[in-house]
């Protein structure tokens, strides 16, 4: 079975067959393939994608490629992708997203609920009244379609005013346009005029410096758009009829979809006819000119259009008579960068005007030129676009990470990105490993960049290093307005005396470039006052009571220990865990051990290895167990005795600068000196026999966990990035 997509491409091809004919085909064909042929590896990390649902080249040429030129020459970075080619992935990688004349899909509908999920902005860029029954019933040629043309026209514009109206913020070519999207709508809408690109004008530099006159020849053109383009020529066949039988030298040169009336037969040998030009041969044709014409038949639709006539027209010092309506109206200055006309007798005296008095109509060519190159070019004017679509962005915060392996730092962060999130930010993380899956966190899932496999060029407002290794990333990262550098440890002593990290590490504490310190715990706030001179915000760690919830225990059967660390980290010192384990009695205990990154040691008695638990199952661990026996040398903020404690277990914990900000023997939990094992022993068998001792440092366990409810913190995190 076709699908329904390819179905709707059979029908527009036997449509455009029949109605434009195979030189139509060809060149939408083509355009088609070339669209097709975009995909994005996925390399670059950008600022806007454009989406382009038009297969015509003529108005993505200037919605999607120009407004990229523009946006570009302000400093930001753009991609293109045809509407059928775009997926999920697409969402990390760019922080708006423009779609231009798109259909509605099924995927381009979950795009659009998932860029919102992550604060992503999503704009609709339309430069016709192309959305709405209620405007293209109005046009001549749409109106006559008969059965499954019209349905399938009808289609094609009913899905495009759904995506318009999934879409946040609109942007458009002209006034009118803009006026009738805010009316029908209620969306803001931008106007951003239709401009030239840098290779036209290029182009046209060229056509012009071959461009000649005639002196017994005035070449007169009307260069069609389309089909529906014939009522706009009957507006200024009386006055063409009336010229060229007035003027003998007059030659009319006619392009593309056009049905010459009969009455133009006596001027046959004075009628020059063309085939649609690639818009690269386009400026070469236009210079061959000495007037353009561009009637518009007066309508709402119309009204709408853009100049884009007068534009090409003026690059190469062709003079423009049009219509006084609409885009023209407002742009063209009459007899000084173009001529006006609102009627046959006008449209006649405008013709013979420019025929008659050739060094005006050439000065008046000439300041048309100049009007386009300071106010129509792309590299002047992008500006207005760029602000437009930067100040509706959410705000974007990065948090550089080494690896998003599970950890409790990481954990942390994952938990800020969630907060954020919730506020409106839109949040990645940028890994520094070769791994780009997203996280699952507490309550959905963070975008993740990875450094390795992707050029990251988009800009942040805030980028954040998590890790002394990372810090160098975000001082040299180029695009981002403000840098944090979230300290949850003296990583100094992470490594061993003599190992160069050490210096490294601790040289991130001493930054001579602008970088505001911010930190989870208070001891690292203290240190870096007191050692370096470094004054940071601090908001207290917190954690999520939906997720480790109380349940009471009841110490009947095996109680179950749960020795949580990395076992290569020699600062997590888990060797002295499993040395308090040995001196247990085994008949009344089961060991589960908890590590994200080392394996058990051959030593280790081990019941149950719990290894690379996700984030947001590590609370059922927890659950599952009694007690936790912790032993840490150096920890920034130990999370694994409050998320034991919060869900109703016990912890014996020997105290370190991380820990005693909320721990307090007999009141919450038990502490026994770094190295104590027996004391350790004891005190793990005394929880085991005292039942009214695990009554009262239950009480003092929830108060804890209550007062470190993320529920709680929220503000005092968000006032971290503001």
């Amino acid at each position: 079975m076709k699908k329904s997509s390819d179905n709707g491409l059979i029908s527009k091809t036997i449509w455009t067959i029949k109605n434009e004919g195979l030189s139509s085909l060809a060149r939408k064909a083509n355009n088609y393939l070339k669209v097709k042929k975009f995909t994005n590896t996925y390399s670059i990390a950008k600022d806007y994608l454009f989406i382009n649902g038009c297969t015509l080249p003529h108005p993505a040429r200037y919605r999607v490629e120009h407004q990229m030129e523009q946006l570009e020459a302000c400093g930001y970075t753009c991609d293109e992708v045809f509407y059928e080619e775009l997926d999920i992935e697409k969402l990390k990688f760019y922080r708006g997203f423009i779609f231009f004349r798109c259909p509605v899909t099924e995927n381009i509908e979950k795009f659009i609920e998932k860029a919102h999920y992550f604060n992503k902005v999503c704009f609709f860029d339309i430069d016709d009244l192309v959305i709405n029954k209620k405007y293209t019933n109005q046009i001549p040629y749409v109106a006559a379609l008969k059965g499954d043309e019209k349905k399938l026209y009808d289609d094609g514009v009913i899905r495009m005013e759904k995506t318009l109206k999934l879409c946040d913020y609109l942007i458009t070519s002209t006034p009118t346009l803009a006026n009738e999207l805010e009316k029908t709508y209620g969306k803001e809408v931008l106007v951003n005029r239709n401009v030239a690109s840098e290779i036209m004008l290029k182009l046209s530099n060229i056509a012009l410096e071959k461009k000649i006159s005639y002196e017994n020849k005035t070449i007169i053109g009307y260069l069609s758009g389309s089909i529906t383009h014939n009522p706009d020529f009957e507006l200024i066949k009386p006055a063409l009829i009336k010229v060229m039988e007035e003027f003998p030298t007059v030659y009319l040169e006619v392009m593309g979809y056009l049905d010459l009336p009969p009455e133009f037969e006596p001027f046959q040998t004075r009628i020059i006819k063309k085939k649609f030009a690639d818009w690269k041969k386009l400026p070469e044709v236009i210079a061959e000119l000495d007037i353009n014409l561009a009637p518009l038949e007066q309508s709402i639709f119309n009204n709408a259009k853009s100049e884009n006539k007068w534009t090409e027209a003026a690059l190469v010092e062709t003079l423009t008579i049009a219509s006084n309506t609409g885009a023209f109206k407002e742009i063209v200055k009459d007899y000084k960068t173009g001529l006006l006309a609102s009627s046959n007798e006008e449209w006649y005296e405008k013709i013979k005007f420019a025929i008659t008095h050739p060094e005006e109509s050439a000065e008046i060519a000439k300041a048309a030129r100049k009007a386009v190159i300071k106010n129509h070019i792309t590299t002047y004017t992008g500006i207005p676009l760029s602000n437009y679509l930067e100040s509706h962005l959410a705000k974007n915060i990065g948090f550089v990470l080494p690896t998003t392996n599970t950890s409790g730092g990481v954990n942390v962060i994952v938990k800020h990105c969630d907060i954020l999130r919730l506020h409106g930010y839109d949040v990645s993380a940028i890994s520094m490993a070769k791994q780009s899956d997203n996280i699952q966190s507490f309550s959905g899932e963070v975008n993740v960049l990875s450094s390795v496999d992707s050029k990251i060029e988009q800009k942040f407002d805030t980028l954040v290093a998590s890790l002394w290794s990372t810090v160098k990333y975000v001082k040299e990262f180029p695009n981002v307005k403000k840098r944090l550098y979230l300290v949850q440890n003296y990583e100094t002593n992470f490594s061993k005396p003599g190992e160069r990290a050490r210096l490294e590490a601790n040289a991130t504490y001493n930054s001579f470039t602008e970088i505001k310190y911010i930190t989870i715990s208070k001891w690292c706030k203290k240190w870096l006052k007191e050692s370096y001179g470094k004054t940071a915000t601090y908001a207290p760690n917190g954690i999520d009571l939906n997720k480790f919830v109380f349940k009471p225990r009841s110490f009947a059967g095996k109680i179950k220990i749960l020795i949580e660390g990395n076992s290569l980290d020699y600062y997590k010192n888990v060797d002295e865990s499993f040395r308090i384990v040995e001196r247990l009695d085994m008949d009344k205990f089961e060991i589960h051990y908890l590590s994200y990154e080392g394996e058990p040691k051959a030593w280790y008695h081990v019941d149950e290895f719990h290894h690379k638990i996700p984030a947001n199952e590590v609370h059922k661990i927890y659950a599952s167990c009694d007690i936790l026996i912790k032993s840490s040398i150096l920890e920034s903020f130990s999370y694994p005795p409050l998320e034991m404690m919060a869900t109703g277990g016990f912890a014996v914990v020997a105290p370190n600068d991380g820990n005693i900000e909320y721990l307090s023997d007999g009141y919450n939990c038990l502490l026994y000196d770094q190295g104590d094992i027996d004391t350790a022993v004891e005190k793990i068998n005394r929880l085991v026999e005292d039942a009214e001792l695990r009554k009262h440092l239950e009480v003092g366990a929830r108060a804890t966990a209550t007062s470190r409810s993320w529920d709680q913190l929220e503000n005092e995190i968000l006032k971290l990035y503001e």
